[in-house]
């Protein structure tokens, strides 16, 4: 009986017991649901996402017929992410990911301008003494290591190893991965900022990289473009280039030592590519497009759990031009062609020249043509060999070229005296050949074609001197000049790249004299303009006075829909009031020059013009003065729809480009012919 009493009583602390010990746990279970629930809750579904930038694809250019001029085409890169490798070697992962690299004969990315090893183990500088962008970039490379500007290239190197922990790769991958760290510090890596590591890479790379993405967590294959060119001989000084964002352009320092990020600040990665001249560079925000934006979660064990694209890239719009690729082709070739026949018909060293043309009703430019050029998209291939090319077909000598406009000056001057009414249509002086007006200086006329009494007419058709000496001395420099600025010459023309002003004569010159004033009235002195200048200023005349705004861009359109979102209206910036019919004049002028230039006289249409042929600076060993050839010239008379300014370097007599121009209202009546037509809304053609 007493031990039943003992057995029952211990069954019953037992019970107690477990009764005290499950009322605990619910109490305690109480206490974390209703107090601290949330804050538990929030931990057990803790995430942190990542977002990264989705690189839109940058807009096209194209012709006014909607052809594509430059063109954005997929390539692949090799990308380290810093989220994805995660806890896994960084410096055998970067290891691995070369090897694949090498193995395909890719490069990747390393802008350290230190040597691989030599036989001793000792390391040199690469950057060019001559260059102070390189030396710049090895200063800054000793400035990030906390060195010393005396520092040697080992001393970097040493400095290098050490911070990236890279003592047990041999001194080939010491430089590999040191220089790859480096680089990757420049650009920022981290977890929310991708490293590039290869750029556009084959596709035997990218299939060899997605078959190790299970041993390679964290090298990726990134799907992005390129910029390229249907055509690259088409417009290349025009169009300009793109490239990589710059640490000059990056991290930009005032004269206060004020830095800012002015690209950062715009939206722009460390990485991007950004427009750098021509039109790539003056519609670069046009071009970009938005960039979208890729969203990668991962939880609080690291772990990734979501990758989406949240925000969808839009492509930049596309920029259609005023010019017709396959005029532009044709006029590319017929200045060619010209220039060497110049060149073999008389004997001259003419190897060299521009063309511009302009819709005379719009001043929509449909060609500009250089001579020599170059390719845009053997650009960076072949950039050594375009640079030491004496020709220099990097130059673009059609908006940034000098050049003393020789007689294709005298029609201002004879719109501004007879605007001014200094002469009329009747007034003439006369021509012996001399002008003996100065007791010191007697400059001469050739007398080609005339002699004795000259009116404005005739001294424009037989370009005589001694009727522009005579009549620029009267008018002065002070009035032809503010002519010929208002006709286009010696003033920006409005394109959108950049352009050379030029300059005309002055009093306000240093070398000022009178006898310089009655040069400068036949287009010599110190007066040099740009081949698209003396279109501009020929497209005037044959507007009878008003000037439109010289430019490239017709339109924006929609990338997706090929919609116009907006049009470049024809922008009128000078009228000159004409109440005596001073152009009318100027043209019958031009229209009998015409007729004196073979190419031209039995043209099919009538066409207006004027030669020169200016004196360069250099003389021939006979000793008289090597000459350009220069002309103007617009038409159809009745209605012109073109105007062209032409520049061959040493190409003699102007009349030898009478030619080239005839190619050239050829090449455009036959484009025309054969359906030169704006792009039909939603369409582009390929």
């Amino acid at each position: 009986m007493d031990e039943h009493k003992i057995v029952t009583r211990r069954l019953a602390m037992l019970i107690a017991v477990a009764l005290a010990v499950f009322a605990l746990y619910v109490l305690r279970l109480i206490f974390l649901q209703l107090v601290h629930g949330d804050e538990f809750a929030a931990r057990a579904t803790s995430t942190t996402e990542y977002r990264f930038n989705v690189t839109a694809a940058r807009g096209d250019i194209v012709d006014s017929a909607g052809r594509r001029i430059a063109t954005s085409t997929t390539c692949y890169n090799v990308e380290l992410s810093k989220l994805l490798i995660g806890d896994n070697d960084l410096n055998e992962t970067i290891r691995k990911a070369v090897e694949i690299l090498q193995a395909n004969g890719e490069s990747w990315n390393d802008g350290l301008l230190i040597s691989y090893a030599d036989g001793a183990g000792n390391y040199d500088f690469t950057g060019d003494p001559a260059s102070q962008s390189d030396q710049n970039a090895i200063a800054a490379v000793k400035e990030a290591l906390g060195l010393q500007q005396y520092a040697t290239a080992n001393d970097v190197m040493d400095r290098l190893i050490e911070k990236y922990e890279l003592e047990s790769y041999d001194p080939t991958w010491q430089r590999i991965l040191g220089g790859i760290h480096y680089q990757m510090e420049q650009e920022a890596f981290s977890n929310v900022n991708n490293f590039t590591l290869a750029e556009n890479v084959s596709d035997k790379t990218v299939a060899t990289v997605k078959e190790h993405s299970l041993t390679l967590p964290g090298v990726e294959i990134a799907e992005t473009s390129v910029r390229s060119y249907t055509d690259g001989t088409i417009l290349p000084h025009v169009l300009g280039r793109v490239g990589k964002i710059t640490a000059e352009m990056w991290r930009v320092t005032d004269e206060n030592g004020q830095v800012t990020y002015p690209l950062r600040d715009k939206g722009y990665a460390m990485n991007d590519v950004i427009g750098i001249s021509g039109l790539e560079s003056a519609y670069e925000d046009q071009l970009r497009g938005q960039d979208g934006v890729e969203t990668i979660t991962r939880d609080s064990d690291g772990v990734i759990i979501d990758t989406s694209i949240t925000t969808e890239p839009e492509p930049g719009k596309t920029v259609m031009l005023t010019v017709n690729s396959e005029f532009q082709k044709a006029v590319d070739d017929a200045l060619a062609r010209n220039v060497q026949q110049i060149a073999a018909t008389y004997n001259v060293d003419a190897s060299a020249g521009a063309v511009v043309v302009i819709d005379v009703k719009t001043g929509g430019i449909l060609a500009c043509s250089n001579y020599p050029s170059y390719d845009q998209n053997l650009y960076s291939t072949q950039y050594s060999a375009y640079s030491a090319d004496p020709g220099l077909p990097l130059y673009n000598r059609a908006l940034q070229g000098l050049y003393t406009p020789g007689s294709t000056y005298k029609p201002s001057v004879a719109v501004a005296a007879l605007i001014s009414g200094l002469i009329d249509r009747n007034s003439t002086v006369y021509c012996n050949g001399v002008y003996n007006y100065f007791s010191d200086y007697h400059p001469r006329c050739t007398r080609h074609g005339h002699s004795g009494n000259i009116d404005v007419v005739t001294a424009i058709k037989w370009s005589c001197n001694i009727f522009f000496y005579d009549v620029g001395r009267r008018l002065t420099s002070d009035v032809y000049d503010d002519y010929a600025y208002r006709l286009g010459l010696g003033t920006p023309t409005g394109v959108e790249v950049s352009e050379s002003t030029g300059r005309l004569t002055t009093k306000e010159d240093s070398n000022y004299t009178a006898s310089l004033e009655v040069q400068a009235a036949i287009g010599q002195g110190n007066t040099v303009v740009t081949p698209v200048q003396l279109a501009t200023y020929a497209a005037t005349i044959a507007n009878k006075g008003v000037r439109y705004r010289t430019h490239f861009v017709k339109a924006l359109l929609d990338t997706n829909t090929g919609e116009v979102l907006e049009e470049v209206e024809p922008e009128i910036v000078e009228i000159i009031e004409d109440d005596v019919g001073a152009f009318d004049i100027v043209e019958e002028g031009m229209v009998g020059a015409a007729q004196t230039v073979a190419g031209l006289a039995n043209y099919p249409y009538t066409i207006a013009c004027k030669t020169g042929t200016p004196q360069r600076s250099e003389k021939t060993p006979s000793g008289s003065y090597y000459t350009n050839s220069t002309i103007i010239a617009y038409g159809p008379v009745e209605d012109p729809q073109i105007a062209v300014g032409i520049v061959v370097e040493y190409g003699g007599g102007g009349s030898r480009t009478g030619e080239l121009v005839a190619d050239i209202f050829n090449a455009y009546f036959f484009e025309r012919s054969n359906g030169m037509t704006p792009v039909q809304e939603g369409q582009l053609l390929e």
